[in-house]
């Protein structure tokens, strides 16, 4: 079992963006200091919900400072950013950290971040499956060129090649957030794990990896790739001593948190929106992951693993919003619910 830290740079009322991107970095260093698998990046524009604008500048800086420890992108947001620019960045991560790099893509939501980035809404309604064709064959093939609805280029050298590693594997690895059957298909059909997301539990990821499964072998992939993919699970971990104090402290920062930063994300065509209830969502996630003592946090991450056939984990670990409390939770982590899964 691989379990990583989640890490959304998350602005609590009150912090500066500073403030919150320091934190998001001392995660990453404090991860591989307990023995943590993976830190996983997400990037968010124009909202405090998440305020590290790009994964990759991140992750990059990050595989910098650290020496052992695995980084991905959770998620590259692809219908803002040309696939091929994304691509070269991941090839250049990949070779430069030792195989130390994941890239992690998704479709994103209708935010006017399209609108910023010179796209359209058809970038995020139909058009990520070109876009991601076109980053995945950046990835594997020595040369590439478009003739798509939206990318249109004549055949040109992949430089750096992502295949040419030292050591390590031949190209970096690519995971697929995926949201709902469509997804999940496009992610099997191919051959890409899934990044499941921390608003589902255990029996919604269940149906989602069995889906997976039966796409990826009717796509003519071979049991051994469907048997050999590693999804990952997202979800919250705090650890106390006893489970109320843990739930205390996520319920008393996060849905100051969540209503600040879904508040203040704006739709690219006016559609409406349908927001969660930010403490009714807390009490959720407090619910369905882990969150309570070291044993109980150990019992659920092996409860889900058995659930779902999921054995990677990416666990927001900065819920309480502070600095001192955030670092202290992962290290319990890894000091006290590491040892319990084997």
């Amino acid at each position: 079992m691989r379990v990583g830290s989640f890490v959304l740079a998350a602005q609590f009322p009150g912090q500066g963006q500073g403030e919150a991107l320091h934190r998001a970095l001392r995660i990453g260093e404090v991860a591989e200091e307990s023995g943590l698998d993976s830190v996983w990046l997400a990037e968010h524009h124009f909202v405090p919900y998440g305020v590290c604008p790009s994964a990759t500048t991140f992750a990059a800086f990050l595989l910098g400072r650290t020496r052992r420890i695995r980084v991905g992108t959770a998620v590259s947001v692809l219908p803002t950013q040309h696939p091929v620019a994304l691509g070269e960045q991941a090839a250049l991560l990949h070779l430069t950290s030792g195989g130390r790099f994941t890239l992690g893509v998704g479709r994103g939501g209708p935010w006017v971040d399209l609108e910023v980035f010179g796209k359209d809404v058809g970038a995020y309604e139909h058009g990520f499956p070109e876009a991601l064709d076109l980053l995945l064959d950046w990835l594997r093939e020595p040369r590439v060129g478009a003739s798509g609805e939206q990318f249109n280029f004549r055949e040109v050298a992949v430089v750096p090649r992502p295949d040419e590693a030292l050591a390590g594997p031949a190209g970096p690895e690519v995971v697929l957030a995926c949201t709902s059957p469509a997804s999940v298909r496009r992610a099997a059909e191919r051959g890409l794990p899934m990044l499941l997301g921390m608003h589902v539990g255990d029996e919604e990821k269940a149906e989602m990896v069995a889906l997976w499964r039966s796409s990826a072998l009717a796509a003519g992939h071979s049991p051994d790739v469907v048997r050999a993919a590693g999804h990952v699970s997202a979800g919250v971990a705090q650890v106390a001593d006893r489970g109320a104090q843990a739930a205390e402290a996520l319920l008393k920062a996060m849905p100051g948190w969540l209503k600040q930063g879904l508040d203040a994300h704006v739709t690219v065509d006016g559609r409406a929106r349908r927001m969660r209830d930010p403490l009714a969502y807390t009490e959720m996630l407090c619910r369905i992951h882990p969150v309570g003592t070291p044993r109980l946090c150990a019992d659920r991450l092996a409860a889900t693993a058995e659930r779902t056939g999921i054995t990677r984990f990416a666990l927001l670990m900065e819920g309480s919003g502070d600095l001192a409390a955030t670092e202290e939770n992962v290290r319990r982590i890894g000091a006290e619910v590491l040892p319990q899964l084997g």
